[in-house]
């Protein structure tokens, strides 16, 4: 018997039909970020920096991709080397403007007729995301809930056009386009008038939501935070704030697992919210020691995100994607690393022998419960992961670092 087939043979004591485990694993899509691949600069204009918002990347390895072109093609190098199911997530900054400026009250569909026709060629679909920060009118730490009404209208503009933009992304590919809305609006300091910016924020909202876009189009998500670098006393938009605003105007909430406290158990939040809300929007990333977004590994909480997802029994209700950026290491290993760590969550929370786990708890046994999570810690789930590897012919793990290295002695050295 092969390594696979004794994997197979040892959860299947455990009544686990491995095969319709892989079989469900490459159905479900993970949505890659975009940004990972050029520090979050975008291009909307050469000397692009990133700017405001709490949102710092370090490190300055060499081989960042310079233009949408090369950034296209380290994704087409990213997808070859992850399984399953994907889309890819654009920040409304990565547009093709050529040559000419446009500002970000003023983009429009054909800014990423590019993106919609190589999607279509890859065979993935696109989510959008709006852009409020790297921006003169993001400086002073507001947007959406600025007082200032010039700054305040021209980010209700930006807002707007995105969810037309994402609207008409979802018609092109025949698949929802999910637009996650992140505002960067905060201060460092303690703030009096928290009441009056979130009365602020909700009347922008309001006026941004008025058009409506059908859910076969689009579906709107809010990202939730709860502090970053620039924003450690106020943020306006609070988990409450926007749970509360979701719960009353049909909206998704976003989960970022690094815009909560470090020590916060992210995934015990779901079995709540999806007990409410139809859908949510996940940004898997990794916090260390403060709001931050390192490269995802096949980690205790990267696994217990896995399994609330699997035990909930709303993993098709779950729009799941990543959300980190390291410039201190190859950024290619970076997204395959990250991605592939989120797809062997879902495959060990699909693993788990739920039914057996479930007769142990509610018979009360809950020492057989826990013998038998630990066992399902030296169940041979490589050998499972290895076979899915193949299935999808995609990378062993073995294989990562001479495959990704080659590329960057290739293609990425050249960019320096």
């Amino acid at each position: 018997m092969t390594p696979f087939e004794l994997a197979r043979s040892r959860y299947a004591r455990y009544d686990v039909d491995v095969e319709a485990v892989l079989t469900q694993l490459e159905t479900v899509a993970i949505s890659i970020h975009c940004w990972q691949g050029d520090d979050v600069g975008g291009f909307e204009r050469p000397d692009a920096t990133l700017g405001g918002g709490g949102i710092q990347v370090t490190g300055n390895y060499p081989g960042k991709a310079r233009n949408i072109d090369e950034l296209r093609q380290d994704l087409e190098k990213v997808l070859s080397l992850v399984g399953g199911r994907h889309r890819i997530s654009l920040h409304a900054s990565y547009g093709e403007f050529g040559s000419e400026f446009v500002d970000r009250d003023q983009i429009e569909e054909s800014h990423y007729q590019g993106w919609v026709d190589w999607a279509k060629k890859m065979g993935v679909h696109l989510d959008f995301n709006g852009t409020f920060f790297s921006h003169p009118l993001a400086d002073d730490g507001f947007t959406l809930s600025s007082k200032d009404e010039r700054v305040r209208r021209f980010w209700i503009e930006h807002a707007k056009r995105c969810r037309r933009i994402a609207a008409w992304i979802g018609r092109e590919q025949g698949s929802p386009c999910i637009l996650d809305t992140w505002i960067p609006d905060g201060t460092k300091d303690y703030t009096v008038d928290k009441f009056g910016y979130r009365t602020i924020l909700k009347e922008s909202l309001d006026e941004i939501f008025e058009t409506e876009y059908p859910a076969s189009e689009m579906r709107d998500a809010l990202e939730t935070k709860l502090f970053g670098i620039g924003s450690e006393a106020f943020v306006v938009g609070s988990h409450e704030f926007y749970m509360n605003y979701a719960a009353r105007n049909d909206k998704m909430l976003c989960l970022d697992m690094g815009h909560f406290h470090t020590d916060e158990d992210v995934a015990d939040k779901l079995s709540s919210i999806l007990l409410f809300d139809d859908e949510v929007l996940l940004h898997i990333s990794r916090p260390m020691r403060w709001d931050s977004d390192h490269v995802v590994l096949f980690n205790d909480k990267v696994k217990m995100m896995g399994e609330e997802l699997v035990r909930s029994g709303k993993l098709e209700d779950v729009h799941i994607g990543l959300d980190f950026f390291d410039a201190s290491i190859n950024r290619i290993g970076a997204w395959v690393t990250g991605i592939r760590s989120m797809r062997k969550a879902l495959l060990w929370a699909l693993l788990q022998p739920m039914d057996l786990l479930m007769e142990y708890e509610e018979s009360g046994n809950g020492w057989a419960a826990m013998a038998l999570a630990e066992e399902q810690a030296i169940l041979p789930f490589g050998d499972v992961w290895d076979e899915y590897c193949r299935r999808t012919a995609s990378a062993l793990e073995g294989e990562l670092i001479d495959i990704i290295g080659t590329y960057e002695e290739q293609v990425l050295k050249e960019r320096t």
